[in-house]
């Protein structure tokens, strides 16, 4: 077998790892299974690679010897306010859990980072006031909103 890539983040997981690279490469764009390696468990294959948005990944099923922390995280910079909602919803889901920021964590113990093109952009601003009140803004966010970044961002400062 060919594999598609010298260099692919692994994550290490107890059990579910082929189900969570189905719903991963049916969720977002550009991707999909490469190999499933059953290395005798048919019900939950030991390893399976994967192309996620283009990004090489593997997941490697092998028991409760390591953990998936938020040390870890998949974060997929979305186009607009439609592509954001949509992967936070599927991904909460089912047991994922909303955290803070832009942070969540999926149903299989993933963390994730849904970070919308626009965040960064205005994070990037040259106007320290600006990155003050975006910042702010974005610390007191579950879920990105764009437009409540780009009102804190179109605020006019206030003196005295």
């Amino acid at each position: 077998m060919e594999h598609a890539s010298k260099v692919r983040t692994c994550l290490w997981f107890e059990k579910g790892g082929h189900d969570a690279a189905q719903e991963y490469v049916q969720l977002v764009p550009d991707s999909r299974i490469e190999a499933v390696r059953k290395n005798g468990q048919p019900d939950d294959p030991m390893i399976v690679e994967f192309t996620l948005a283009g990004a090489p990944m593997m997941i490697l099923t092998a028991g409760p010897l390591y953990k998936l922390t938020p040390a870890a995280s998949i974060s997929v910079l979305t186009e607009d306010q439609d592509e954001t909602d949509r992967l936070w919803a599927a991904l909460t889901t089912k047991g994922g859990e909303a955290g803070r920021c832009g942070w969540l964590k999926d149903r299989f113990g993933v963390s994730w980072q849904i970070v919308p093109k626009r965040m960064p952009n205005l994070l990037a601003s040259d106007d320290p006031a600006v990155v003050s009140r975006v910042s702010q803004a974005m610390m007191q966010m579950s879920k990105i909103d764009i437009a409540a970044l780009d009102a804190a961002a179109a605020q006019e400062p206030s003196y005295g």
